[in-house]
């Protein structure tokens, strides 16, 4: 597998690039670069439409989402497109895609799954999913019904540069603001390895959440979420609308940390208040039951867990790679500011090779010695390796 990684603020800009990524494939001995596949992270802001006709004039196809900052390196940018270009033999993947998953999420999710499965015996899966539509969990969920707990599974749910209006994944020829795009890969033949780290850590007692139901919790040691939430981050209450957004920078420092039975905690954000009945609503399901802790603010150690995690999985897992894909919350780069550049760097050094990655809504990830989980505030990213 031959990779390259490109990115550009307009059309033309990208078509440059990829002008210029394939210029040896022009010469006479025939051994240029010859893309096959290209993972596109792109601006809501983007002509879409365009970049992807472009790639598919290429005879290049488009797994793609929309995005709240997209990078191939440490320059991270805003309302731009990146793209990582790989060479890979067709017949070692397939991208599947599902336009209409905001109702039964789980059961579609688990059917293109099953499509996988029909043509490798053993796949691995990336997978994207409209951002503000569906539940990210349910997604994974629906999958290991179909590929079981140990299958692979990395990704990330689109953005829309914080306009919170409409997310999109797309292929070559649809998009959608409510689907689901996955991308499988022949796992006797391509090696996906990958981390999800938060660093985020929980303090004070665990808590349990006493009423609950999806995304929205309603009591926590019976007493109202809003109420224990609010006066830990300091935000004084002043009824009004029924529901409110939490202010962001709320949001990605003073997230939940929800406990599981195996594996390590997973980030909830919070992210909207309910003043009528006292609740609040996460970033993603908290189930009736469950132990919580709220948490300290972030700071400038959790670069150095990623980049530390990355490294423990090339010394024993990986130890090369051909190309690397990074999925970030868009909430790291509230609560790091332009010290993400130095997550980002430090990931992509590790392995040295052509990346892409982008700003999200939640992640897709097996954390350590735990399940596959719908993340939040968590850096993602997986390395791929063609076996030889």
């Amino acid at each position: 597998m031959k990779a390259k990684s490109i990115k550009g603020k307009s059309t033309q800009e990208i078509q440059t690039a990829l002008q210029e990524s394939m210029a040896e494939a022009r010469l006479p001995d025939g051994q240029g670069f010859h893309p096959s596949l290209g993972i596109v992270f792109s601006s809501v802001s983007q002509d879409i439409d365009s970049i992807r006709s472009i790639l598919d004039h290429a005879n290049i196809l488009v797994f793609g989402a929309t995005t709240a900052g997209e990078f191939i390196d440490r320059d991270f940018n805003n309302e731009s497109t990146a793209i990582l270009l790989l060479e890979v033999d067709p017949s070692l993947f397939e991208i599947y895609f599902e336009e209409s998953a905001e109702a039964d999420t789980r059961e579609k999710a688990q059917n293109l799954a099953e499509k996988a499965l029909k043509k490798f015996r053993n796949p691995s899966f990336i997978v994207a999913g409209s951002g503000l539509r569906i539940d990210g969990e349910i997604i994974i969920r629906g999958i290991e019904d179909a590929a079981g707990i140990d299958t692979t599974i990395y990704g990330a749910m689109a953005a829309d540069d914080l306009q919170m209006t409409d997310t999109y994944v797309f292929n070559n020829q649809k998009s959608s603001n409510q689907g689901i795009i996955m991308l499988a890969f022949d796992g006797d033949k391509i090696d996906l390895k990958g981390g999800a780290t938060c660093g985020i850590r929980g303090v004070g007692t665990h808590k349990t959440v006493t009423s609950a139901e999806g995304w929205w919790v309603h009591t926590i040691d019976d007493q109202p979420a809003l109420d224990l939430i609010a006066r830990y981050m300091g935000i004084k209450i002043e009824k009004g609308e029924e529901i409110s957004v939490i202010p962001p920078e709320y949001t990605s420092t003073y997230p939940m940390v929800l406990h599981r039975s195996q594996g390590d905690p997973v980030i909830r954000p919070v992210l909207m208040f309910n003043y009528k009945t006292g609740s609040v609503m996460s970033n993603g399901m908290v189930e009736q039951g469950s132990k919580v802790q709220l948490s300290l603010p972030p700071d400038f150690e959790i670069i150095d867990e990623v980049v530390n995690d990355c490294k423990n999985v090339k010394a024993n897992e990986l130890t090369e790679a051909d190309a690397l894909i990074m999925f970030s919350c868009v909430g790291r780069l509230s609560a790091l500011g332009p010290l993400i550049s130095e997550e980002i760097e430090g990931v992509k050094n590790t392995f040295n090779v052509p990346m892409a990655g982008f700003f999200s809504y939640g992640e897709f990830g097996r954390a350590t010695n735990g399940n596959h989980e719908y993340h939040n505030l968590t850096c993602c990213w997986v390395a791929l390796k063609e076996k030889q």
